[in-house]
């Protein structure tokens, strides 16, 4: 899982060389206008600058206020009339991508602020405190100047969050709020940053093993600003958060986002960013999703059958659920064991990719404050250069919830050849300029994670009958989305009719079931993804297999897929069918 919003306007642009050809007047104002945005989008955005590992603004938080949103909508509309008044036919191929690619984040980006979205700003997954939390995760403190950015960083949060609790109230006087499920759910994540002790914060962190390049008087006047600063303004601050969600929110008591004011044009802005298809319904995901189930369940099915379970399809997830022969004793165990099937898929990865990236990742537990309402795993990506490689995060909290048979699957699509594999290789582009490289669209990078799972298949990663059947349900997980997530926002169905549509078609534990509800809840669409994405992929592959016959390569397709970074569908499937297209006629 990948960080939507903030990465979705670091832009990625398909530049084919252009930086090693002459260019039109045409092409150089489009590249122009790229950059300018980029320049744009650093300042307006420190945190996410610094997860790019661009530093010069480590000392600052994001700026929040409905002035700063207006402000931003309105550039971003003078360079989308800039660039639409750039002729296309003087463009070259890549340039027209360019053109259409930027056009569509930024009409995304306006959209956005035109909806005014910010008075809704968190999920489950993420939100305002979280991203406090993680800005600068990626930073290495090498020098007294880095720590006191940092000091300054931490003393803008106060400012940050009153600004978006400002916007949060906006939202309550005019009905566009979170579901009261959502706020139970996070609440406790804010709570557990209110130490008595700032030492005990995980802000404190970087102050306690500090760098040798600063001198022991530095460090010691550095941790006593450090621990006054998180005492004085961090811990108030989301001592606030907390009292606002808990005692001052009007949170909405239904689930579905079309249910709120606004809530049909806030749906299928969701559908559209989320999926990339610009013409995808509700009623039409719903039904593809039902399909998906039904055939998904055959499977399974045939799955037990072989297994010669005394019991039908409800009695064998309970088996999965609660025999202690699927789970680990440990956090220990649980992390050990996930890291020996990522070494197992890493010893497989040259098979399959042509292009293997340079940077490492590692196997990380989920943080004790937020692993009780968190998923079971995720992905977080690194800027080249920093102090670590990508962090496959683990939940390790609630281990009677954490069946070992979905490991291989979770790995798969976290690590590597999913997210990771996709994220490292994008970072690595070379010959184009920075912005390209941090580019997510969920259809593309959950798509191809979801992909990767039944690759998993064919490279031999799952070794038992379990193991299959936790493939299986993480598929049937994704298809089980799709029919959901319209349901919950679009179809009336309640919270309990989602919990009871998984647990009867899924072999997830009640935990997960119950974390992944809420987050489906809290953001609408984004779930739909997945499985939209990985369908397109499939459907890819069977063209170039078909039309290539014994011409066809896995691996250079995979390269293919991966080797631009993120697109659209629709351009992924246009940068697909080209390669295919040449190829063919390579061969005469």
């Amino acid at each position: 899982m990948h960080h939507i919003r903030s990465i979705l306007v670091l832009l990625t642009f398909f530049l084919c060389g252009v930086a090693h050809a002459e260019l039109s007047s045409s092409e150089q104002r489009l590249n122009d206008i790229i950059a300018e945005h980029w320049d744009f989008v650093l300042r307006e955005n420190p945190t996410a600058a610094t997860s790019v590992g661009v530093n010069d603004f480590n000392d600052r938080m994001p700026v929040v206020t409905r002035e700063a949103q207006l402000r931003r909508m309105e550039a971003e509309k003078r360079l989308l009339r800039r660039s639409a008044d750039i002729d296309r036919s003087a463009l070259s191929e890549g340039g027209r991508i360019n053109a259409d690619i930027f056009a569509w984040v930024l009409e995304d980006s306006i959209a956005e602020y035109e909806l005014n979205l910010s008075r809704i700003p968190f999920n489950t997954f993420s939100g305002f405190f979280m991203n406090a939390l993680t800005a600068s995760d990626s930073v290495a403190m090498n020098s007294v100047a880095d720590y006191e950015a940092y000091i300054a960083r931490m003393a803008d949060i106060p400012r940050y969050f009153d600004e978006n609790l400002d916007n949060m109230r906006e939202g309550a006087s005019n009905g566009f709020v979170l579901p009261q499920i959502v706020i139970d759910g996070v609440l406790p994540t804010v709570e557990a940053q209110l130490k008595s002790d700032p030492e005990d914060s995980s802000f404190y962190g970087p102050f306690v093993s500090m760098s040798d390049r600063v001198s022991a008087e530095d460090q010691e006047r550095l941790r006593s600003e450090g621990r006054n600063v998180i005492a004085t303004q961090v811990l108030p601050a989301f001592a606030e958060v907390a009292s606002y969600l808990g005692d001052e929110y009007s949170a909405s008591a239904s689930v579905g986002a079309e249910q709120l004011a606004e809530g049909k044009a806030y749906y299928a802005f969701n559908i559209k960013r989320y999926t990339t298809l610009t013409d995808a319904t509700a009623d039409e995901i719903h039904r593809t999703g039902l399909a998906e189930v039904a055939r998904i369940r055959k499977d399974m099915d045939k799955i037990i059958a072989e297994l010669e379970f005394d019991g039908d399809f409800a009695a064998f997830g309970e088996f999965l659920r609660t025999d202690p022969q699927f789970y680990a004793d440990s956090k220990e165990q649980l992390l050990k064991e996930t890291a020996y099937i990522a070494k197992r898929i890493d010893y497989k990865m040259p098979g399959f990719f042509g292009k293997l990236p340079r940077q490492p990742y590692g196997i990380v537990p989920v943080p004790d404050e937020i692993a009780p309402n968190y998923t079971t795993g995720a992905y977080y990506g690194a800027p080249l250069g920093g102090r670590n490689g990508g962090a496959f995060w683990v939940n390790t909290y609630a281990l009677d919830q954490r069946p070992l048979y979905e490991i291989p699957a979770l790995t798969l699509h976290e690590a590597v050849p999913g997210h990771h594999h996709q994220s490292a290789i994008s970072a690595e582009l070379e010959d184009v300029p920075e912005f390209r490289r941090n580019l997510y669209f969920s259809a593309y990078g959950e798509g191809w994670a979801l992909y990767t799972e039944k690759l998993g298949v064919e490279m031999d990663v799952y070794q038992t009958p379990y193991e299959h059947f936790g493939r299986l349900s993480y598929e049937m997980w994704r298809a089980c989305r799709l029919v959901v997530d319209t349901g919950l926002h679009s179809q009336g169905w309640t919270r309990q009719q989602a919990l009871d549509f998984f647990m009867q078609n899924t072999s997830l534990s009640e935990g997960n079931i119950r974390a992944e509800v809420d987050r489906y809840i809290s953001w609408p669409g984004q779930a739909l993804a997945y499985k939209l994405g990985e369908l397109k992929i499939w459907e890819l592959r069977r063209i170039a297999e078909h039309d290539l016959g014994d011409d066809f390569d896995l691996r250079e397709f995979h390269d293919v897929v991966l080797g631009n970074g993120a697109l659209p569908l629709a351009m992924l499937e246009a940068v697909v069918l080209q390669w295919v297209e040449e190829k063919a006629g390579d061969r005469g």
